[in-house]
């Protein structure tokens, strides 16, 4: 069996091993990076976010044409199919396939195609044809979708979130069961092509991890969209049938829809990575526990991304990786500490997004905060652009007035949060509300919303 010796090892080519597999390249060290899948990328670029992003912005184009009065008055009728709004994302998956194995090649990183097992702690296999050796290995192989045994999915109509975009027609009704990210991502966007939706929520409310109000917000807006909302349910069985699904609920209900999608939970992709030869074990999810600095129990092998979980966001395992790659360099700093603050992005309709803490978190943390709003429906841009619906708010401190979160519910939404996030990371009083009111911004502008919001809060202090 032929061996190679580098410096690092990186398994897995999504966001995660790609932050860490560029921080140690441009470095100078020699690094070899292994893919499962056939492609770079992982899942984030492959069956996870940009398809499922592609085609929330394709449905959106399509449905904005559609309502648009020039259409409606020329009596232009069309309906598009799920596959052919599927794919329109195929150019963006080629796009950045092709662009993230440039970045690979450019940067000398050796990459290689195959399953990773480790042999010991400093030793790879790649299916048992070929083994690497290096000092540090960074493991990033991502998650898929939680899949119970008892639930089919082989029957044609119940699909999770990495086979949903094989979809081929577009059903009259359709059962999502979980309500976190991804079950009301899809839920908006396929009541947004007229799909009757039944959404099913273990808890008692959506997204139980944001502000009240954004949570209420959310919630409001599909209810009106014709979005069926049940609360605090839970499955007793899945019966995939010739003409539909059936999910029964312990509660007794029985829902009755074309196709259901399974989005409820995640696992990492530990499994088969041969981690008992190094004495690592998964959680019962498949996740691996690292350090602040994601460092495994194992000195020398680190793990970033979706495989450690919280929070599973694709920004977060590039940051991730590039900080696990400083530590192998030897950086000590407050750079390579776990990432604390990361904005959040939701791409509901519409979107939401937020950084910080919520007004439940400050309340119980006993911290004297106050509320500035502002309300999108008064922003000339928004009613420029025949998008109303939305809000920003801010909370600050009473007294120092320092930004303590921003949480953002509209269209642009993780777009806008940004700006709140570059002022929350300044020092000394540079993080203030006054910021904003010191600030000219464009006008009109959504961006206007701060400067609103601001002023919103300041009117409350005296």
């Amino acid at each position: 069996m032929a061996e190679t010796k580098v410096d690092a090892i990186v398994i897995g080519s999504g966001p995660g091993g790609e932050g860490a597999a560029m921080q140690l390249a441009k470095a100078g060290k020699q690094v070899v990076v292994i893919e499962r899948y056939d492609k770079i990328g992982g899942g984030c670029t492959h069956w996870g976010t940009i398809p499922s992003k592609a085609l929330k912005f394709a449905i959106g184009g399509y449905t904005d044409a559609m309502n648009h009065p020039m259409i409606s008055a020329m009596g232009i009728k069309t309906d598009a199919s799920i596959k052919q709004l599927v794919e329109t994302a195929q150019g963006v998956i080629s796009s950045q396939e092709r662009m993230r194995k440039r970045f690979y090649l450019r940067n000398d990183c050796q990459i290689e195609f195959g399953q990773a097992r480790f042999v010991d702690a400093n030793t790879i296999s790649i299916d048992q044809t070929q083994t690497i050796s290096a000092e540090h290995v960074v493991v990033a192989v991502g998650s898929r979708p939680y899949r119970p045994d008892n639930v089919d999915f082989d029957h044609p109509r119940i699909f999770d979130s990495d086979t949903i975009l094989g979809l081929d027609h577009k059903p009259h009704s359709m059962t999502i069961y979980g309500a976190g990210v991804i079950g009301c991502e899809y839920a908006s966007m396929f009541r947004n092509l007229d799909i009757k939706i039944n959404l099913v929520n273990s808890r008692g409310e959506l997204l139980d991890f944001l502000d009240d109000e954004i949570s209420d917000a959310l919630s409001y807006h599909m209810r009106e969209r014709g979005v069926v909302i049940r609360h605090n349910e839970t499955y007793e069985k899945i019966v995939g049938e010739d003409d539909g699904v059936v999910t029964y609920l312990k509660s007794g209900k029985q829902l009755k829809s074309d196709a259901l999608l399974w989005a409820a939970g995640r696992t990492g992709n530990s499994n088969d990575l041969g981690l008992e030869e190094i004495g690592l074990t998964p959680d019962s999810r498949g996740y691996l526990t690292v350090n602040d600095c994601f460092q495994t129990e194992v000195e020398n092998v680190f793990a970033v991304g979706d495989v450690i979980g919280f929070p599973s966001l694709a920004s977060a395992a590039y940051t991730q990786g590039r900080a696990a790659a400083m530590r192998i360099l030897g950086e000590t700093g407050p750079e390579c500490q776990r990432i604390q603050e990361i904005p959040s992005g939701i791409y509901t309709s519409p979107e939401i997004s937020c950084i910080g803490k919520t007004e439940k978190q400050l309340t119980e943390e006993k911290v004297p905060y106050e509320v500035g709003n502002s309300q999108f429906k008064n922003l000339a841009r928004a009613q420029i652009l025949g998008q109303r619906v939305g809000m920003l708010k801010l909370l600050f401190h009473r007294e120092t007035l320092e930004i303590l979160g921003v949480h953002c519910f509209g269209p642009n939404a993780a777009e806008i949060v940004h700006i709140g996030q570059a002022i929350m990371e300044q020092e000394g009083d540079a993080n203030t509300l006054e910021y904003f009111t010191r600030t000219t911004f464009n006008y009109p502008t959504m961006a206007e919303a701060y400067r609103v919001a601001a002023l919103n809060g300041l009117n409350r202090l005296f």
